[in-house]
């Protein structure tokens, strides 16, 4: 059973006026503050948030602000709340919500798009050509609206997640990952089974990347990065081969394994102009490059190489297609075990530290998730 601060349905405490969250003030500024709990509206529901981790992309947005988009700018000194990657328990429900039930547990996905234009009739929902207007009816959790660094948050009910009651909160904090993770490899065309699939960078997405496409049949997978402590947890997640770019030449490593004419499949989380660049040189000719790293500066790409070979590119942001569903029946099933890449656990006051911990990479920290309740906080732990 879950280690988890859920309740039961007929013990959901009442909602209280006031949370504890934190909020984001200017770049590198997180203050944690009493906010009202926010009131659920037609098609939400008010979420008891009971575990949230932290992403790369909270760390991209407290320095830089982007991706978030908040009233039309920055997010920067509008007491908003970051933090996307959160699950928890069904606290109230919104006018004329039927479909959920309170006291049920479930997990986020971020993107709910506004449903009227045309990527969100297509299923492309984090492509949403109304993205960042909340007045037509897109709303994306910790990137437009208040996400999940607090004790509450209002989610509409097209991103939630039912939890399985044999899944931990620590886990369920995942599904978003891995389901970046499947949508990468839907927007490749789904069909991997039997074929070569790289994934470079043994971040949480690649990482989860490598379990998605053993779980779909691909074979053989192989991860490349430079951290060997990241490439052993990639093969205990399913990874046939993997790579130490700083010991070996990428390309030829690779084509050395698939053959010369290249792999198949390349999913690219690293970001970097000379991984791009690698992952477009290690394909065959027709086989496709997803780029589901956020590069910081403009790269330099061998597109004359790419033309030649007839070589797709996709860029991919978020879990579109609801491949978040097709994750959870992954990981409820226990085709891989998400919760390898769990490293560390804090109390929501100590987000700071926590904070510090993924961006540092402290203790090899790798996921780091943050609990409202249930989690002894630093400074009780120094009372001890």
């Amino acid at each position: 059973m879950p280690d988890s601060g859920s309740l039961p349905i007929d013990h959901i405490q009442t909602v209280p006026e006031t949370m504890r969250a934190w909020v984001l003030g200017g770049p590198d500024e997180m203050t944690l503050v009493e906010k009202p709990v926010p009131t659920p509206g037609k098609a939400e529901v008010l979420i008891r948030i009971d575990a949230v981790a932290i992403c790369a992309t909270d760390l991209e947005i407290i320095h830089y602000g982007t991706p978030a988009i908040v009233d039309g700018g920055p997010p920067f000194h509008k007491n908003f709340t970051i933090g996307h990657e959160y699950m928890g328990t069904v606290a109230a429900l919104g006018p004329g919500v039927d479909e959920y039930k309170v006291g049920e547990r479930v997990t986020v996905e971020v993107h709910a798009g506004c449903g009227r234009c045309k990527r969100c009739r297509q299923g492309m929902y984090t492509s949403c050509h109304n993205y960042g207007l909340r007045e037509k009816g897109h709303r994306a959790n910790g990137m437009t609206t208040d996400g999940g660094f607090a004790e509450y948050a209002v989610n509409h009910i097209n991103t939630l997640v039912r939890v399985p009651d044999t899944m931990t909160d620590e886990e369920a904090t995942l599904v978003v990952t891995a389901g970046t993770s499947m949508y990468g490899l839907t927007e490749l065309g789904g069909l991997v089974a039997g074929e070569s699939v790289v994934v470079s960078g043994p971040g949480p997405i690649g990482l989860l990347a490598v379990s998605v496409a053993r779980s779909l049949g691909a074979g053989p997978v192989i991860l490349t990065g430079t951290r060997e402590d990241r490439l052993a947890i990639g093969r205990k997640l399913g990874a046939t081969h993997t790579i130490n770019v700083r010991e070996q030449e990428t390309v030829e490593a690779v084509t050395a394994i698939v053959g010369a004419k290249g792999a198949d499949y390349v999913i690219e989380c690293a970001g970097t102009e000379a991984a791009i660049n690698d992952a477009i040189r290690m394909t065959n000719r027709g086989g496709k490059v997803c780029l589901a790293g956020f590069p910081h500066d403009l790269a330099k790409v061998d597109l004359p190489h790419v033309v030649k070979n007839n070589i797709y590119l996709y860029g991919i942001r978020g879990e579109g297609k609801s491949a978040t569903h097709r994750a959870m029946s992954f990981m409820a099933e226990g085709r891989f075990d998400a919760s390898l890449i769990h490293t560390h656990t804090f109390a929501l006051e100590d987000l700071q530290e926590a904070l510090r911990y993924a961006r540092e990479r402290v203790e090899d920290a790798l996921k780091v998730v943050v609990k409202p309740r249930g989690v002894a906080s630093l400074k009780a732990k120094a009372a001890e």
